[in-house]
């Protein structure tokens, strides 16, 4: 349904419409409407169904509509919420930080099996700061530093360390270059890795999202480059590198960490089939 055949059902949201009618009548995706819907009107899901028959208030028709209408717009449910779940926890959400995806997950599950108590962990480029806080609140025995480029990405990943109580140390840097002489036993990162040029970047969710953090604007290759050369001196020895990738850069990404003299280099695949996650472990990386 286009935009303009989508208009007429957001003007029948006036004061007296139910709730229920709003969720009966909206042309929008179920599951987007009920979010959006409970974010407006600050209902749980439970309450959209006990309280079905209420009757909105004018200006919680207004604050409905609003809401209706940007996603219409095509703008993110989480930038309209501002909140997304990720690992069981909930994330703020900004248009200065990718919206955390369920494909993530994957590289916490992996780092957190690789992990011995106290071990230090490094996270690259970490926008909203989803993968760290969800390892330092899992664990909260690691030693846990994130960086990112981003000063507005880091401050939203500062706001969602407070949130969840995890001691996490955040720096701004271009990669590692915040961090000279600094050594860690992982290394995790979700890099920009979309092809410059891609046509997924001008359609859906990644419209709304920050370009730099999508795209390297080259190969989609340049940044995991960067990372995993700049590994070997910053990995202790036995230290893994842990990276998220394109659907289609598995083989790619484990030849350019052979090259680099990693062991034990392999990819691992999400619910989906894709080989989503690619990384090896370092031996003497001083030598």
């Amino acid at each position: 349904m286009q935009e303009h055949e989508k208009a007429p059902a957001l003007a029948a949201i006036a004061a007296g419409t139910t709730i229920g009618s709003v969720l009966r009548n909206s042309p929008l995706d179920p599951v987007d409407l009920r979010i959006l819907v409970g974010h407006a009107l600050r209902l749980s899901r439970i309450q959209l169904i006990t309280r079905s028959e209420l009757a909105l208030t004018a200006n919680e028709a207004e604050a409905l509509r609003a809401a209706l209408h940007r996603r219409i717009q095509g703008e993110p449910v989480a930038y309209i919420t501002g909140e997304r779940e990720f690992y069981g926890l909930a994330f703020a959400v900004t248009p200065d930080v990718l919206i955390p995806r369920p494909e993530t997950e994957l590289l916490v599950e992996l780092a957190l099996e690789r992990l011995q108590p106290g071990s230090r962990v490094l996270d690259l480029g970490t926008g909203s700061g989803a993968i760290p806080v969800a390892l330092a609140h899992a664990r909260p025995d690691l030693d846990v530093t994130a960086v990112d480029i981003s000063k507005a990405a880091l401050a939203v990943a500062e706001r969602n360390a407070r949130r969840h109580h995890a001691n996490i140390a955040f720096a701004h840097s271009d990669w590692y270059s915040a961090l000279p002489g600094r050594t860690f036993d992982m290394i995790v990162a979700n890099p920009p890795y979309i092809v410059k040029g891609d046509r997924h970047l001008s359609e859906g969710d990644l419209r709304f999202e920050p370009v730099d953090a999508l795209t390297d604007h080259a190969d989609g290759l340049s940044a995991l480059r960067n990372i995993i050369n700049g590994a070997t001196r910053h990995l202790s020895s036995d230290g893994w590198l842990l990276m998220e990738h394109g659907y289609d850069q598995a083989e790619a990404v484990r030849s350019l960490l052979s090259a680099q003299g990693f062991s034990a280099v392999r990819s691992w695949t999400d619910l989906a089939g894709i080989e989503r996650i690619s990384g090896g472990r370092i031996v003497n990386p001083f030598a």
